[in-house]
């Protein structure tokens, strides 16, 4: 019973509910739609402003909810489209020389670009006297148009264009287009003083530049497109010339400007460091102009010359003929020939036989010799440059005469081991260690590899190439009293942060010879040099101890049509400071001793005068040359 009560009564709590929602709707129709039409319209309009007000409070829910929930990420994101990183390039740094004299620079300058939609928009502002800072004028007057012309009247004169031209370039609808690169600094201000900002902009760029033109500009070498060194010392130093770049990230307007506090990162730029060479401008200024007029005068096809500091291999000089201009794409393509051309040395490398045969006491200086024209041995035959009766000279008077034959019965004793000993030892087949780009270490195969001929050829200078460099230190070595000191074409560097490093290369030095192998050998080449005071090779009040070289030089045939004439010498010879080198590739005559010698010697006078060198003691005690 009671649960059909309860099952009763939940039947008519069901019925009576829905007569309360009935009846609640039949009151809302009846209020909505009185009899009255008046009445009708409004209470009709409250109820549409109703609904709208409850559309309103959703849609403000929903705009907060959203804010909320995305409002961060969509800042963020306006944020970061506003955000730029702009790279600061480093600039690349200079190369002097000895003196600090520039060699090789970077200098400022400025790429000028315009935005066509902004000059399409562009209205001059006319100058009330007080809008310096804003307004537009020509001369104190202001424009009578606007648009790219009104620009390029403004522009034109600055850039040194047309303003024809100028306008023509301004027309279009590109953000960025270039007007004019490389543009120097004081052009830069004045195009700031015309207010044209957001219209006209620039770029800082630079620009590599070689003060001294051609001279050591196969030596100072060349950069590329990029900045990068791709010859001579620029490439041989790219890694501390070339510096680091730094970056700085900050919020951009919508002019493209910097918004003032909004820089986030900010790393400078290390500009690079300094590299200091051992050559000196004045010494290189003459070197170069000597060789070329000794190639004119001797009619050769080119020459090369080097001047080097005894006592510290520091080279002073290195020059060829060819001339090209630093930074150039000739220098860029074609290297020093006195550091990558490679020949036969021919009589000059009798020194370096004539230093073996003492130091291994196989002969002295003074040993005596019957010397013919003309020698067989094991089947093959050498000759002298010129005929002649037999000669009675020594060791030294072989040298003096430049004796092919006397110098192959002088070595008799000397084994091929040490012949190729003696020629590595002096730096024959071996790098010079200055590290120039493309130096050759010139050619010279193992003594188990010669024949009969070539091991006997050696002796004379022929059967191996050598570069000019190679050929200076051997006499240099000489000249040191038989210490071989490693050649430096760099002084010194200096980093970014300043830090300086000396290339102290004396420090690496190796004994080669006795010192007084060394002094017979520098009393030898005095009287060689004697021989040829009356072709020029003398300087007046100075002793020169030398050696002249003539060798025959294979054309692109293979045929020996060509001739190296070479020479060598160490002034003052009583005191050695200095050792020249000059070589002319076919001079007529075609004997080092005539066209190279009276060069080295003029070389040799501008030293001696340039660094205040005492003139030489008389020469006493020298070792005879016949008997």
């Amino acid at each position: 019973m009671k649960n059909q009560r309860k099952q009763g009564s939940g039947k008519n709590q069901g019925r009576k509910n829905q007569q309360q929602t009935t009846g609640l709707w039949h009151r809302f129709k009846a209020w909505l739609s009185p009899k009255d039409d008046t009445a009708v319209f409004s209470r009709r309009t409250q109820f549409l402003g109703a609904l709208l007000a409850v559309a309103v409070v959703l849609c403000v829910g929903q705009l907060a909810r959203i804010q909320l929930l995305n409002g961060a990420s969509t800042a963020q994101a306006a944020t970061n489209q506003r955000t730029v990183t702009e790279t600061l390039s480093a600039s690349r740094g200079t190369i002097t020389d000895s003196d600090g004299n520039v060699l090789a620079q970077s200098v400022e300058r400025y790429t000028v670009y315009a935005d066509q939609n902004a000059v399409a928009l562009f209205v001059p502002v006319a100058c009330t006297g007080e809008n310096s800072s804003t307004c537009n004028q020509i001369n104190g007057k202001s424009l009578d148009t606007k648009g790219a012309a009104a620009v390029a009247q403004l522009l034109a004169p600055v850039l040194g264009m047309d303003s024809m031209e100028l306008g023509a370039k301004l027309n279009g609808d590109s953000s960025y287009v270039v007007l004019k690169k490389n543009v120097v600094p004081s052009v830069k201000r004045n195009i700031d003083k015309l207010n044209l900002s957001g219209v006209i902009g620039t770029e800082l760029t630079t620009e590599r530049s070689y003060p001294s033109g051609t001279l050591a500009g196969s030596i100072v070498g060349a950069t590329n497109s990029e900045g990068t060194g791709v010859a001579g010392v620029e490439k041989m130093e790219d890694s501390l010339l070339k510096g680091t770049d730094g970056k700085v990230t900050y919020q951009q307007g919508s002019g493209g400007q910097e918004i003032p506090g909004t820089r986030t990162t900010s790393t400078a730029a290390k500009n690079g460091g300094t590299v200091k060479l051992t050559l000196n401008s004045d010494v290189q200024w003459y070197v170069e102009k000597a060789l070329k007029d000794g190639k004119k005068k001797y009619h050769a096809n080119w020459g090369i010359a080097i001047v080097q500091e005894v006592s510290t291999g520091k080279l002073l000089a290195v020059a060829d003929t060819d001339g090209y201009e630093a930074g150039s794409e000739e220098a860029a393509m074609n290297g020093s020939k006195a550091m990558t051309t490679a020949f036969e040395p021919g009589s000059t490398g009798k020194l370096i036989t004539a230093a073996a045969l003492m130091q291994e006491k196989i002969h002295k200086a003074t040993d005596k010799f019957k010397v013919p024209y003309s020698y067989d041995l094991n089947g093959q035959n050498y000759h002298d440059s010129h005929a002649h009766g037999v000669e009675k000279l020594t060791l030294a008077g072989i040298i003096k005469e430049s004796s092919n034959v006397g110098m192959v019965m002088s070595a008799k004793n000397l084994s091929y081991q040490l012949r190729y000993n003696y020629l590595t030892r002096f730096g024959i087949g071996k790098s010079t260690g200055i590290g120039f780009p493309g130096e050759s270490t010139g050619i010279l195969s193992k003594a188990k590899t010669w024949d009969e001929r070539t091991a006997n050829t050696v002796l004379f200078g022929q059967g191996y190439a050598a570069t000019a460099l190679q050929m200076t230190n051997v006499v240099a070595t000489i000249a040191n009293g038989g210490v071989k000191v490693q050649q430096s074409l760099v002084d010194s560097t200096t980093d970014s942060d300043g830090a300086t490093t000396e290339n102290d290369a004396s420090s690496k030095s190796t004994r080669i010879l006795d010192k007084s192998v060394a002094s017979d050998l520098m009393d030898t080449m005095e009287s060689v040099t004697e021989t040829y005071a009356k072709s020029g090779v003398k300087v007046n009040g100075y002793r020169i101890a030398g050696k002249s070289g003539t060798a025959q030089v294979a054309d692109s045939n293979g045929n020996l049509t060509n001739n190296i004439g070479d020479w060598i010498g160490a002034i003052p010879a009583d005191n050695p400071k200095y050792v020249v080198m000059v070589a002319y590739m076919n001079p007529q005559p075609i004997y080092g001793g005539m066209s190279a010698g009276p060069v080295m010697a003029s070389i040799g006078g501008f030293l001696m005068q340039k660094y205040a060198v005492q003139t030489s003691a008389a020469r006493k005690n020298a070792i005879d040359t016949e008997w």
